[in-house]
């Protein structure tokens, strides 16, 4: 029995440790990319291919053709993540450092919780996220109105202002996800997502006169490793450890990627392409992760309360 705990402790390692490292260097993976290959090409073949691979996998583990129903929820979630999010990344990416990337799009679980309230959501966040809210919007602000991106350079302000538009973007596509008609099957929505994403990309960059920027005799071999990392390491990988993880661990555990993804993010800027982050960014990088690790936590226990709070009401109601 010991054993087999030790096992699954082991295994869940491994997949939180894969989680941390590759989605947190797809970062600077992309910013690698798009040296010689224009950004939305780039992000079209990423997904498109991944997507492919993990609709035959899913597939040959069983799982049911798609309805046309569940096309048309994981084409709309594909887009808002995708080429709203995902794809707007990757552009920016050739105006900002790949840390400053990462730092904003970890404000995402913040917008969730914004855009949710102000829908109209009767869950109110707690006094714990609140302070997480605020502690985020004050390291976004800094970013904004100091903005950095490594000692001695400015930050791109249009940069900054398109990848706070795609952090919101994948919030209303992880918002609408909740609603959407998806394959039951986690990997199969996945790759349908992937799909619709990767070809909504590719005709974006037709639109955006990318093909006339495309010289594949030019495209540099560490530009082929960076993509094949993404789609390899970034997109498939990575992904099926979290699916794996959301079925075997915690929660609030699983959870932790989304503040520790930018710190390895950072780090690695700093290591492998030596971005230099200004006094201002690392100010606002230490507020925006502190804020997503509080909001995570707090995410966390409110979520603990309710379920012991449901148990302790159904057994209530089992006693009369």
């Amino acid at each position: 029995m010991t054993g087999k705990k030790d096992t699954k402790l082991f295994a869940i390692t491994i997949a939180l440790l894969t989680v941390y490292l590759f989605w947190g260097g797809t970062y600077l993976g992309m910013k690698i990319a798009i040296e010689s290959i224009p950004p939305f090409i780039m992000a079209g073949v990423r997904f498109t291919l991944a997507g492919v691979f993990l609709f035959l996998f899913s597939r040959l583990k069983g799982a049911e053709l798609p309805s046309a129903a569940e096309w048309k929820g994981a084409g709309i979630v594909g887009a808002l993540l995708l080429l709203g999010g995902n794809g707007v990344v990757a552009w920016a990416e050739l105006r900002l450092p790949s840390a400053i990337a990462s730092l904003l799009v970890a404000t995402v679980p913040l917008w969730i919780l914004v855009l949710n309230w102000a829908g109209g959501s009767r869950q109110k966040p707690s006094g714990g996220v609140m302070a997480g809210i605020l502690v985020g919007l004050a390291g976004v602000a800094v970013l904004v109105v100091h903005p950095g991106g490594s000692e001695g350079k400015g930050a791109d302000t249009i940069g900054i202002i398109v990848l706070l538009a795609a952090s919101i973007s994948w919030s209303f596509g992880s918002l609408y996800s909740r609603t959407a008609k998806l394959p039951a099957s986690p990997l199969m929505s996945t790759a349908l997502q992937m799909i619709v994403g990767g070809i909504l990309l590719s005709i974006t960059s037709l639109f955006l006169d990318d093909w006339t920027k495309l010289h594949v005799t030019q495209i540099s071999l560490r530009s082929w490793v960076a993509l094949g990392y993404l789609i390899v390491f970034g997109s498939i990988l990575a992904y099926t450890a979290y699916i794996w993880l959301l079925k075997n661990a915690e929660p609030s555990l699983v959870s932790t990627y989304a503040f520790v993804n930018p710190i390895v993010a950072v780090f690695l800027g700093w290591l492998l392409a030596d971005e230099q982050l200004s006094t201002q960014s690392w100010v606002a990088a230490a507020l925006i992760i502190a804020a997503v690790a509080i909001i995570t936590i707090f995410r966390g226990k409110g979520a603990r309360q309710n379920q012991t709070a449901a148990r302790k009401e159904e057994g209530k109601l089992q006693a009369r």
